[in-house]
């Protein structure tokens, strides 16, 4: 018998091969179908991501040397690098915040030009700090290929002004001749028609170092010879037209020199990178397998005791670094047995990383008498989201009759359940919450524009221990000792605008000054989970290096929702510069002269925030009460990336008459994160964070006031 089906299918399947031969047959016509659409998707594939090299001008914006053009890197890539455009000096920094929004700041120094008012102090020669924006229209891939790309943009918009510039750009590419040409009109430091064009030659050569090598040249309009804030040394002009060349080495960094103004030289040197949409500049080689056995689906009873069954989901969940807390056994309203278990995710900050992961082992080892499997994720005490799993549904996944989107349908992000009361359950598993875990870390902190120095830092280690008291009582110190530093002559106040306002805020260096341990955070936090997506805060110590006091917050955050809505209140006193004790009376300066006030910090805001997934872009104001009592809004906006990145831009307008050379100052200025994962082979929650206001005054100043809620729940969320 066996013999007879051994020679059936042997004939079946040389008579299948010879059908494949037949070019003439059905299913050799389907084959050379498929391979033909394969190879045409793979050409427009190719045509879509086939582009002429990326050039970044001098102030490090998409152009040519000194001119712009209309084109735009990848959204998420972020740019830095320094420049030499004798008479100055330009460092700079792009992020391609939008496909079609392109940011960048410079700092540019006045070579040999002492600054005016402070130089004499250590300050050196005169700088300016510069903020640029570019937004194009009809990109490549809008859908109207054969029209040029069009950008208007905004030199020095964010600064001072003393290079402003306003610009209307076109630049048409031809790929078929490896060029590209650029014409355009400016106002201001920029006056009249200007252009540029690139030619790359040796873009499909076989000679890969020549590859890369971009020929340019541009019509610079720049008015050098009457624009009142140009350098000295820089306004004779012998000819407009810059020439050069552009380089770039592996995708990343660009080196460019040109003659300038028929003059000099001018070279650069940048590193770009997409770090929007990384995966990691390391592979996770670390990171534990997805769960896939043993796999145990016997039910619970005599052979598979309930309490050893509470072990292993904690065994298995440990492999993929996730900490199970409690697992209960109850009865659903048929009275089928349900399970109902808290895990804590301290390792990955994608949600659906965790699902994904959860999935695995459920489907493993889920009993079979067990009807349904309900998780909750809790953060900071908070019970964040559940999922809650059929088991009929985990065991189709587990055969692969459905996959990760069928199950994630069937197991949507719910809102979270409370725990089962003692009448209805039984305790297969509890362990308590870590009371202790210490985090040892360096900390960078920047200073720019002190009358000392163009550039200050403070290098500190950091010893962070935290955990839980009774279970549910949250407890964070933050002790720092100052390693080495530069910012030991930076003065208090500012020399210029001193400050008219309560010194709330501006007289923050001196924290950072002393060479001794600091206990600088050491505050009790207890959050609750009210009920239909309400939850509520209370935290009491020391906040932050300034401040300690006393702070609430309550927020109502759905967890199907894309908003929230939150109150939060805080009681605080200034702090010592050193100890652990507290000032009555504040300086603030009338004039120049120093008077002292009686001081305590009452703040107070209505919060709304708003993730608008679609763009992935969030939105935050703030409005209330400020430290130094002046009463406003703060508006952030912020974009965050695959990778997880995040950039976001702040402004706060309050009523109070914060004066800078001459002109109310509102405060503002940008943060941004990275997780730390990107660098690590093992996924990591931490993010590496960095922000930097355009100017430390007093003016819309905030106290840190324990971790807030929103920020607890998203992260959890996120993803």
């Amino acid at each position: 018998m066996q013999m007879k089906i051994s020679r059936l299918f042997f004939f079946l399947l040389l008579f299948r091969l010879c059908l494949a031969e037949d070019p003439y047959s059905p299913y050799a016509l389907r084959s050379r179908n498929l391979f033909s659409e394969l190879a045409v998707v793979e050409q427009v594939n190719l045509k879509i991501n086939d582009h002429l090299p990326f050039i970044y001008n001098y102030v490090l914006i998409g152009g040519y040397f000194n001119m712009p053009s209309a084109r735009m890197n990848r959204s998420g890539t972020i740019a830095f690098g320094g420049r030499r455009v004798h008479p100055y000096s330009i460092y700079g920094v792009n992020f391609q915040m939008f496909r079609h929004v392109e940011l960048s700041g410079n700092y540019r120094v006045y070579t040999g030009i002492t600054a005016p008012c402070f130089g004499h102090y250590g300050y050196g020669d005169d700088a300016d700090r510069i903020g640029n924006v570019k937004i194009g229209v009809n990109l490549p891939g809008d859908g109207f290929s054969f029209l040029p790309s069009l950008a208007f943009g905004a030199e020095d918009f964010f600064g001072t002004g003393r290079f402003s510039s306003e610009y209307l750009v076109f630049t048409k590419q031809d790929l078929a001749r490896n060029f590209e040409i650029t014409f355009g009109w400016g106002r201001g430091r920029i006056k009249g028609p200007f252009g540029g064009l690139a030619w790359t030659p040796f873009r499909h050569s076989q000679i890969k170092p020549l590859k890369p090598l971009s020929l340019v040249a541009e019509y610079d309009a720049i008015n050098y010879k009457e624009h009142k804030d140009e350098h000295p040394e820089g306004r004779e002009v012998d000819s407009r037209i810059n020439v050069g060349f552009s380089y770039n080495i592996h995708d990343m960094f660009q080196v460019s020199a040109s003659s300038v103004r028929g003059r000099e030289i001018a070279a650069s040197l940048s590193y770009h990178y997409p770090l929007g949409s990384t995966k990691g500049f390391v592979p996770k080689i670390d990171e534990p397998s997805l769960y896939s056995s043993p796999r145990d689906f016997q039910p619970l009873g005599v052979h598979r005791p309930e309490l050893e069954f509470g072990q292993e989901l904690a065994y298995a969940l440990l492999e993929q670094d996730l900490d199970l807390y409690t697992v209960y056994l109850l009865y659903n309203q048929e009275g089928e047995k349900v399970l109902w278990i808290k895990v804590i995710n301290n390792r990955y900050w994608r949600a659906s990383e965790v699902k994904k992961r959860l999935e695995h082992v459920l489907a493993a080892i889920t009993p079979s008498n067990i009807v349904a499997v309900t998780t909750v994720i809790e953060a900071e005490g908070l019970p964040a989201l559940q999922y809650h799993f059929r088991t009929i549904d985990l065991y189709r996944f587990e055969n692969r009759l459905i996959g990760e989107t069928e199950l994630n349908v069937l197991s949507p992000m719910q809102p979270p359940s409370q725990a089962p009361s003692d009448t209805e359950r039984l305790l297969l598993f509890h362990r308590r919450k870590s009371i202790w875990a210490l985090t040892l870390r360096p900390r960078l902190l920047t200073f720019f524009g002190s009358s000392t120095g163009k550039f200050k830092y403070s290098l500190s280690a950091i010893a962070s221990p935290e955990g839980y008291l009774f279970d549910q009582l949250y407890y964070k110190f933050l002790v720092s000792y100052n390693v080495l530093s530069s910012n030991s002559d930076m003065g208090d106040k500012d020399i210029l605008n001193p400050s008219q306002l309560i010194n709330v805020r501006s007289d923050t260096v001196r924290y950072f000054q002393r060479n001794t341990l600091a206990l600088e955070q050491g505050y009790l936090q207890r959050s609750w989970s009210l009920t239909h997506g309400w939850y509520s805060r209370l935290a009491l110590g020391y906040f932050e290096a300034a401040y300690g006091g006393v702070s609430g917050e309550l927020l109502f955050y759905p967890v199907d929702s894309n908003w929230a809505l939150g109150i939060e209140t805080a009681v605080v006193r200034k702090r010592d510069y050193e100890g652990l004790g507290f000032m009555k009376d504040v300086r603030k300066l009338d004039g120049c002269c120093e008077t002292f006030v009686p001081f305590l910090g009452l703040q107070y805001f209505l919060d709304l925030y708003y993730d608008y997934r679609p763009l992935q872009m969030e939105f935050k104001i703030q409005m209330g009460q400020f430290l130094a009592r002046d009463k406003g809004a703060r508006f952030e906006v912020g974009r965050y990336f695959d990778s997880g990145l995040r950039l976001a831009l702040w402004l706060t307008l309050t009523d109070g008459k914060d004066c800078v050379n001459g002109s109310t100052y509102h405060d503002k200025g940008f943060m941004f994160s990275v997780p730390l994962d990107l660098f690590m082979r093992k996924s990591s929650r931490t993010f590496i964070g960095y922000s930097m206001a355009a100017w430390l005054r007093d003016v819309g100043a905030i106290s840190a006031s324990g971790k807030g809620l929103y920020n607890t729940l998203y992260e959890e969320r996120r993803f």
